[in-house]
């Protein structure tokens, strides 16, 4: 655990440290990611490439069109992947690998900036880039200092402070991010609403003259735990849940002649039908219910949000 313990603190240690590293040519490589017209190649060799990938991963996700490219394959055929308007960001801890002094010129050749994350921009990688993003640090965690640790970590937080900033200056939003994640629970969070969620369910309802055992029967039928009450207009006046019905039947049995208006709870929450999912959600847990009623733009009764809804979705 000790050993565990010092890994962390090393890496986060040399991340803080990356906040000291930062100087303008930081601030001129996101300028120029945001005016060019092409794509984000990311490039490396090793455990960089690895890093290389998830880069390209946040980029993608976040607005900003990214293309790996495995430097060893790229002089090997694959640096047909960058075109004329692309910048190409090659990562490499000592920007001195075979793989990258080859393909540093034959890049600048094209005509293309080249950003490198480096941790040391006096190599040949940082002196033949356009902008030096310098991500040195002190150590490796490895005890031996040889297995790339903290000095990849580093990258990737670099790549991390790209992206944050780029999607900041494109003003990305919520919504953005919904439609480059659509899938799971995380892209249902984000674009999943309340009518999704009511389309396949019942629409319980009685009147507030209706009998008592008719209420019983239409919760019972509904299968979920409740029913509104409405007016001739079909506007909510009340709500009545299986726990009113228990607690009605705790004071008495003679239930004949007791109607919905009798047990039922006035000026019950509701929500729109166009609302998000996580709004409904938001109302359940604020107000420690298990269902709220479904209202359209004129306040007309439509259905309920169960919490089962919500869990069926992956959204709780």
């Amino acid at each position: 655990m000790a050993l565990a313990k010092e890994t962390i603190l090393l890496e986060s240690k040399s991340i803080a440290n990356l906040a000291n590293l930062l100087d303008n040519s930081f601030v001129e490589a996101v300028k120029f990611i945001l005016s060019a017209n092409g794509r984000v190649i990311v490039t490396g060799i090793g455990k960089s490439a690895n890093i290389a990938t998830k880069i390209v991963a946040t980029f993608n996700s976040t607005g900003t069109p990214a293309v790996f490219m495995h430097a060893g394959d790229a002089i090997h055929g694959d640096l047909g992947n960058v075109q004329e308007n692309d910048v190409v960001i090659c990562i490499s801890k000592s920007g001195n690998t075979p793989e990258i002094k080859v393909l540093a010129p034959l890049i600048k050749n094209y005509k293309n900036k080249i950003i490198a994350i480096t941790g040391n921009p006096d190599s040949f990688l940082g002196k033949n880039a356009d902008f030096v993003l310098n991500t040195y640090v002190e150590k490796e965690a490895c005890p031996n200092n040889l297995a790339p640790t903290t000095s990849t970590t580093a990258q990737l937080v670099m790549g991390d402070a790209l992206a944050v900033c780029l999607l900041e200056l494109k003003g990305f939003t919520s919504k953005d991010f919904a439609k480059y994640h659509p899938g799971g629970a995380l892209g249902k969070r984000l674009y999943l609403r309340v009518s999704d969620l009511i389309k396949n369910n019942e629409q319980p309802k009685v009147i507030a003259t209706d009998k008592v055992t008719k209420v019983i029967i239409e919760i019972s039928e509904k299968r979920l735990g409740v029913t509104a009450v409405v007016d001739k207009d079909n506007k909510i006046v009340g709500i009545i849940t299986d726990g009113d019905i228990r607690r009605m039947l705790s004071k008495t049995t003679k239930i004949d002649e007791l109607t919905a208006a009798e047990i039922m709870s006035k000026n019950p929450k509701t929500i729109d039908v166009d609302a998000m999912a996580v709004d409904a959600l938001d109302t359940l847990e604020n107000n420690s219910i298990t269902q709220i009623l479904v209202t359209n733009k004129t306040k007309s009764y439509v259905g309920v949000v169960h919490l089962h809804d919500l869990i069926k979705e992956g959204i709780f």
